[in-house]
């Protein structure tokens, strides 16, 4: 689908609308799969390389999921007066245009467009009865036109507009002599009253917070990220920001600062979280040494969950930050099943080495069904581009987090608690039969 002086409608959650503009076109392209998508990307981008278009900027890019970013590597420019502002983005874009990992660096003001400024003498224009709004309204009937009245056709109306021919308007010679009319109907050469100045200036000006702002702004490389690359050019533009004139200032944009905003809405809730987790761990455990044994074993998933993010070769996000979350509360869980029947068995009168044996070894087979539930669960989820992050945490952190539930907990619990290994048996006798359910091992020699 084309979309020729304006973009596409906000079909999609991560499009950013443009504004109508002749200049402008977008062409949205559908395929039937991801690697079709891929193969057609990569004809475009060389087709441009090649110089199909020459005078025109262009971008291939790939709809993303979550809020729009627009560009992902973007620097805003702060400050009051547009030419300095104009002078430092230029500064900052010949830094961009030297990251290799950057393709296209550029303003979102564009180029500057000619423009014709007139300059009303206010004692010839009082002396003939004439204001500066006079002058304006007069030229926009002359070039632009003025609605009349309305020719009604159907259930249609069609505006007449009154102008000046188009010798007359488009023919900038000819602005000195246009006329304007007095107050009395006496006509007046424009340049009787005015003088005409033909200069550049912006053709849009953008403003964050009502402070002037230019974004110098960039697409990265396949096979990088977004925050590193954004990272490593704030760093060469430090002595930039040191010299900056009072007033003026650099702030970054793009992806790393939609990150952050994602990530602070998170810890915004993470403290209510924090304690409502706490709150229900210490009902079931009743004891503030237990509390603190299983919180300490929530870390153990960071392990397997940025190993599987790396060999997936998968980005830290948002998203995998919340499969982080996801998968403590699963080791926590795991911990506390341990942890349980290890105080069950104490209960009973086993001693407790014993106990922190034979609890391991009778929950290892539901810790660990359990654990490979959840990771066959997470499969579907692991190819999606979204969703795949948290997916492949969970199972990779899962994965390596179970097996060190099961080796570290004991050990853990038995150093938290000072268990030595040469503890008698309590009153109650101690029974095979529980620690294997099927029977007692018995150990047969010829």
């Amino acid at each position: 689908t084309s979309y020729v002086g304006q973009g596409a409608p906000r079909f999609w959650l991560g499009l950013n609308p443009e504004l109508p503009n002749t200049n402008f076109a977008q062409i949205v392209i559908v395929t039937k799969d991801l690697a079709a998508r891929e193969r057609v990307k990569a004809r475009l981008e060389n087709a441009l390389a090649d110089g199909v278009l020459p005078e025109a900027r262009t971008r291939v890019d790939r709809f993303v999921f979550g809020p729009p970013v627009g560009y992902p590597v973007q620097f805003r420019v702060i400050g009051s007066d547009p030419l300095k502002v104009r002078a430092i983005a230029n500064d900052v874009r010949k830094v961009m245009a030297e990251n290799p990992k950057l393709i296209d660096p550029h303003l979102d003001w564009s180029e500057q467009a000619k423009s014709i400024k007139l300059e009303v003498d206010q004692d010839r224009a009082r002396a003939l009865g004439l204001t500066p709004q006079d002058v304006a309204q007069t030229l926009q009937t002359l070039l632009s036109g003025l609605t009349v009245t309305q020719y009604r056709e159907g259930i249609e109306s069609i505006d007449v507009v009154a102008r000046a021919v188009s010798a007359e308007r488009l023919d900038l010679g000819r602005l000195p002599g246009l006329t304007i009319s007095t107050r009395n109907g006496v006509a007046v050469p424009l340049s009787q009253i005015a003088k005409i100045k033909y200069q550049y200036e912006e053709p849009i000006l953008w403003r964050r917070n009502r402070d002037l702002v230019l974004t110098v702004r960039g697409d990265i490389v396949d096979g990088v990220q977004a925050p590193d690359v954004s990272n490593a050019v704030a760093s060469q533009l430090q002595p930039i920001k040191d010299a900056l004139p009072y007033g003026y200032r650099i702030e970054t944009g793009g992806a790393i600062e939609e990150s952050a905003k994602a990530n602070a809405s998170l810890a915004a809730v993470f403290p209510v979280m924090a304690v409502v987790m706490l709150a229900v761990l210490m009902i079931q455990l009743q004891s503030f040494s237990r509390l603190a044994l299983v919180f300490a074993t929530a870390p153990l998933g960071i392990i397997g969950g940025t190993g599987a993010l790396l060999i997936a070769n998968r980005p830290f996000g948002f998203v995998a930050l919340l499969g982080m979350i996801a998968l403590a509360g699963m080791i926590m869980r795991n911990t506390v099943i341990l942890v349980d029947q290890i105080d069950h068995d104490i209960a009973e009168g086993h001693g407790r080495h014993r106990a922190v044996i034979d609890a391991t070894v009778r929950r290892a087979r539901p810790v660990v069904l359990t654990a490979l539930a959840a990771i066959l669960g997470m499969i579907p989820l692991a190819g999606s581009v979204f969703w795949g992050p948290m997916a492949i945490t969970i199972m990779g952190g899962l994965f390596v987090a179970t097996i060190l539930t099961l080796l570290v907990v004991p050990a853990l619990y038995a150093l938290w608690f000072r268990v030595r290994d040469d503890e008698p048996e309590t009153a109650t006798a101690y029974d095979e039969t529980m620690a294997y359910p099927h029977g007692p091992l018995r150990i047969a020699a010829e």
